[in-house]
């Protein structure tokens, strides 16, 4: 029955994305960019809602750009939970774009690509996120360059935060980690890493019992003269601070 029911949750999830898409391409050029951000926000939740995963809400995500947004990496699920709580415009790698369905996602909700086998292309990419946020934008990013299973937060690579550093804009760090609901344990269903594979990570969380997805905000906070990896250094452990808040 378990295994029928994920692949019930997996097919009312594949349609939800086929809906997602058709918005982007039939509705989103007419839309304004807070509509835009608030359908993906709405999409994002009932996402989440249609494979069982709640979504648990502590602090207050900024309410306007510019600002910078800098979170732990857990699952492919980050990006989602992220934007059912306070939409932004993720960095992501640049071959996401051409993933078949994700990419239209992606690129819908206004994802900014960096090619991240070119160093180079970092320098861009930060007056890109500068400009972005200069314009009023929220981003995000996931300084660890990586995923880890949240109970270690790896060391935090500094060159995009000088985006916000030359928009001048406030981070806001925020802490993500997934909890089972009936034993109220961290949940590692939604892990990939290491040698996990995509489906494998997709198929635990679908046969896995309910997950609570708890998203921790911090206060936004400036540079205060810290340079970008001081700056990551103490938002990192900000970061530690808040998941260890919800243990």
């Amino acid at each position: 029955m378990k295994s029928i029911h994920a692949v019930w949750k997996m097919l009312r999830g594949l349609w939800h994305v086929v809906v997602g898409m058709w918005w982007i391409h039939a509705h989103f050029p007419r839309l304004s960019a807070e509509q835009r951000e608030m359908r993906v926000q709405v999409w994002s939740l009932q996402f989440l809602a249609l494979w069982d995963i709640h979504l648990k809400v502590l602090g207050q995500p900024v309410l306007n750009g510019p600002a910078l947004i800098v979170a732990n990496h857990i699952s492919w699920l980050d990006i989602s939970v992220i934007h059912a709580a306070r939409h932004c415009r993720f960095v992501a790698k640049s071959d996401i774009r051409q993933w078949p369905l994700i990419g239209t996602l992606a690129t819908g909700s206004g994802s900014l690509y960096i090619e991240r086998t070119n160093r180079k292309d970092a320098l861009r990419m930060v007056k890109d996120m500068a400009d972005a946020m200069k314009d009023g934008d929220v981003v995000a990013v996931f300084p660890e360059g990586t995923t880890s299973d949240g109970r270690d937060i790896l060391p935090f690579h500094a060159n995009l935060l000088q985006s916000a550093i030359l928009a001048q804009a406030p981070v806001q760090p925020m802490s993500l980690k997934f909890i089972d609901a009936a034993t109220g344990e961290t949940s590692f269903a939604p892990c990939y890493i290491g040698d996990d594979t995509l489906i494998g990570s997709i198929w635990r969380t679908l046969t896995s019992s309910r997950i609570i997805a708890v998203v921790h905000f911090g206060e936004p906070q400036s540079a205060k003269g810290r340079d970008r990896r001081a700056w990551a250094h103490d938002l990192r452990q900000d970061i530690i601070r808040l998941r260890d808040l919800d243990a």
